[in-house]
């Protein structure tokens, strides 16, 4: 007797398409410090992402205390220069209020091909690590501004830019207000063809 295919109605996959769905960018985080535990179980489901040949491309970064307050200052000063002191004081505040900051880069290759499929897999090592977190009641934001490029920062983590690039700076804490939001129907962005 042929077995029969398994069914895909279930209670856990509904739960589980509630995390996928339910994460949200948090903006606004509570002072409450995470478990250093939980952010490196995240970071190792993290490493679980595809990646092509196996390459994984990517790097992690955990600042503490002493790295975030020089990311703190090179921020206010960027901003500074290009708007003024105090819009640079303003954003060094609200970039204080972020409990948790954790950088991911990814190698860099000279083969343009292998470069964008470590690129797609550090970002779907990303994913995995915000879903995780969501799921463990962490909020986080995933930010590619200015200071990402900025070869200071790279000094701050450490880093050459020759061999690798920041993939995103995630901010992650509890969250102290949730956002909601919308996507297209499925039909907008789907093309069934024969």
């Amino acid at each position: 007797m042929k077995p029969a295919a398994p069914g895909y109605e279930s209670e856990s996959l509904r739960r589980f398409a509630e995390v996928l769905k339910g994460r949200r960018t948090v903006e606004l985080f509570l002072q409450t410090a995470i478990p250093d535990k939980l952010i490196k179980e995240a970071l190792e489901v993290a490493t679980w992402a595809p990646n092509h040949h196996v390459t994984e491309p990517w790097r992690f970064y955990l600042l503490g205390p002493a790295s975030i307050s020089r990311c703190l200052d090179l921020c206010e000063e960027l901003v500074s220069a290009k708007k003024g002191a105090a819009a640079g004081v303003f954003k060094r505040k609200r970039w204080s209020e972020k409990p948790g900051w954790l950088v991911v880069t990814c190698a860099t290759s000279d083969d343009a091909r292998r470069q964008l499929e470590d690129y797609a897999a550090t970002a779907a090592g990303v994913q995995n690590l915000l879903l995780y977190l969501w799921k463990a009641g962490i909020g986080t934001k995933w930010t590619t501004g200015a200071i990402t490029r900025e070869p200071r920062f790279a000094e701050i983590l450490g880093i050459d830019f020759t061999t690798e690039f920041v993939v995103g700076l995630i901010w992650f804490g509890y969250p102290k207000l949730t956002p909601t939001q919308y996507r297209k129907a499925l039909r907008e962005v789907l093309t069934e063809l024969p």
